[in-house]
Parts: C-alpha cells; sequence; structure tokens
C-alpha cells in the first residue's frame, strides 16, 4: 500500500509563528488550502492554523488580522504523519484525533501535508467513505 510521502502535496508551505493572521489567510487563498503549517525559529513544525481558526477565533471577535501575530491563535502541538507511514496509518491517525488534515514529517523536518482529499483520490469509494464516516464522528 501507498506511504504518506507518495499521497502528500510537496512542499509544504509554513507561516512564521511571527506572521500575521492576515498573511496566512492571504497564504491560503492563494493556495487554495484550509489550514497551514506553522514553522518556528528553527523551521521546525511549532503548530498549525485552519482558516477556520482564523474566522471563528479572529475574524468573529474583531481582531485586528493585520497586526496578530499566528503564534496568538495556533493550534497546539500538531499531529503528525512520518513521511514513510502506510495510508492505512494515515487514515487512523485522521480518524483517532478527528483531523482532515495531517503535516507529513521526516525526522524533524516538514516535508509536505497529506489532506484527505488526497488520500480520497487514491483509494477506493469504500475506503474514502470510511475515512470521511470516521473523521467526521461526534
Amino acid at each position: 500500500m501507498a506511504t504518506a510521502r507518495e499521497l502528500m502535496t510537496s512542499p509544504a508551505k509554513c507561516v512564521n509563528e511571527q506572521d500575521s493572521i492576515q498573511l496566512a489567510a492571504q497564504l491560503m487563498k492563494d493556495l487554495d488550502v484550509g489550514m497551514l503549517p506553522i514553522c518556528g525559529k528553527d523551521n521546525r513544525l511549532a503548530g498549525t492554523i485552519t482558516d477556520r481558526d482564523i474566522v471563528l477565533n479572529c475574524v468573529a471577535d474583531g481582531v485586528v488580522t493585520s497586526s496578530t501575530k499566528v503564534a496568538d491563535y495556533a493550534q497546539g502541538k500538531p499531529v503528525t504523519i512520518g513521511a514513510d507511514d502506510s495510508i492505512e496509518e494515515a487514515i487512523s491517525t485522521m480518524q483517532q484525533h478527528q483531523v482532515r488534515r495531517l503535516p507529513v514529517i521526516d525526522g524533524h523536518k516538514l516535508v509536505g501535508m497529506l489532506a484527505q482529499a488526497d488520500i480520497a483520490r487514491y483509494s477506493d469509494e469504500n475506503d474514502t467513505g470510511h475515512l470521511v464516516s470516521g473523521v467526521s464522528e461526534p
């Protein structure tokens, strides 16, 4: 079976912890993605931020997105998958943590992003349905 490395989108574009929420939102728009990894000073994965985080936690609260740092709204320790881990492991991780996107790491280096849609393009209808229902459970 395929590995995360084979199906991931690469390279992954990061925002820096000190970048503004507005910059993160613009980058999401430009890349047509719903989540960005956040890289720290050492270029290691420091967290993630989603379009939902921005809308519900920043825009809805009237936060000035041009002067608010990504680090202030980053989700905690990100759930990741190893580059050489199987797609079955990725599916299990997505379901266990109820996430649709996983940063893919090789050692400590971010090498790509694996989304539910990447797996769906690869999998048959039954596997895709199983993934979607497992990630969408309440």
